[in-house]
């Protein structure tokens, strides 16, 4: 049974679920309808990019622990993103990101999941324009929906955001719905804030 999460709420992923080994990480968003006057340029669709960073003592320590769309696989395989999607169009998850738990480094503690908006400065966009908003988390033995955190804050005028983090503590899975927006203009400033 799926559990819906609040802000900072957290759960546990392996009380009581025994086993478990992989999970999927599904990030969705759908493009809020954008006024448009008779004069004005179409606008352009907002591309959402979803990324993980793999933390070790709650840090970044290199590059290689940031998977996203140009690095899809973390080199122990733990970490696997399954690809880009261009304009979130479409029902069910735009992005995925798959957690092999039995591959995660041991001085890994953290897995950070990130989205941010592609040249949202140049373009103009900002998550004021995204609606409905997610984060769900899938036990990849059954395809059952764990839990699932709904974006609800007004992110106007941010351009990334902090997801939410699968993290190990007292040798437990976790997961902490984060929330928190930001206005770095990229993927490289966002990861800076854990480094």
């Amino acid at each position: 049974m799926s559990v819906n999460l609040q802000k900072g709420q957290k759960v546990s992923l392996t009380k009581g679920n025994a086993g478990l080994s992989r999970v999927i990480v599904g990030l969705g968003w759908d493009e809020a309808q954008q006024k448009r006057g008779l004069f004005a340029p179409k606008p352009q669709a907002i591309d959402c990019d979803a990324s993980a960073l793999v933390l070790r003592g709650g840090r970044l320590i290199q590059n290689g622990d940031i998977v996203y769309f140009g690095h899809l696989k973390h080199d122990s395989g733990a970490v696997m993103h399954m690809g880009d999607n261009l304009t979130g169009a479409g029902d069910g998850d735009d992005e995925q990101i798959i957690i092999d738990l039995l591959k995660v480094p041991a001085d890994c503690d953290k897995i950070v999941m990130v989205v941010n908006i592609y040249q949202a400065f140049q373009r103009k966009q900002h998550f004021g324009m995204i609606r409905n908003a997610y984060i769900r988390l899938v036990d990849g033995r059954t395809s059952s929906e764990m839990c699932k955190y709904n974006l609800t804050d007004d992110y106007s005028g941010m351009t990334a955001l902090v997801f939410g983090e699968v993290y190990k503590h007292n040798g437990e899975w976790k997961f902490n719905a984060v929330g928190q927006g930001t206005n770095d203009p990229g993927l490289a400033e966002l990861a800076r804030r854990f480094t």
